[in-house]
């Protein structure tokens, strides 16, 4: 593993641990030439469903921007970066068990959904008031209710 500081070619690792509730293997590593400390990250390479947009479009999946719509939901909560990640996880989890080669974009939206309702109810709300494009206060109203009453989402006609 080269290191991302001085890249010299050879690194140690110090420390290997479950990661991503045993879906991934986190590794402290540290350069011998510049005595540099780093964390990688082994999981097993599988090929995810190619995104199907609402225009038609596809696209590959791509974690990165998951996790980047997620971490703007929790911003400023009391969220850790391993539960943001074994959220992720849990959500590629589902993807790859549906072994299909597509999936439509609003099925990754709504596995998304799941998570931050378990995560952090204000996240959840955060990212649905963007998911679902609330136009007025009654349909954040809505979604208070459901949190309160456990229920499914009014879908809008």
């Amino acid at each position: 593993m080269l290191c991302p500081f001085c890249r010299h070619e050879d690194t140690q690792v110090i420390d290997s641990r479950e990661a991503e509730d045993g879906a991934a293997i986190r590794r402290r590593r540290r350069c011998p030439a510049c005595d540099k400390r780093f964390t990688t990250y082994e999981r097993v390479e599988l090929t995810m469903p190619a995104v199907v947009k609402k225009d038609g479009s596809r696209a590959e999946y791509d974690r990165a921007k998951v996790r980047a719509s997620m971490q703007l939901a929790i911003r400023k909560r009391p969220v850790s970066a391993e539960a943001l990640d074994a959220a992720i996880a849990r959500v590629e989890y589902q993807l790859l068990a549906g072994a299909e080669r597509e999936v439509v974009s609003q099925r990754v939206g709504e596995l998304v959904m799941r998570e931050l309702k378990r995560l952090d109810k204000i996240a959840y709300i955060r990212f649905a008031s963007v998911y679902r494009s609330f136009e007025d206060v009654s349909e954040f109203r809505d979604v208070l209710e459901e949190i309160d009453n456990g229920e499914k989402p009014k879908k809008k006609s």
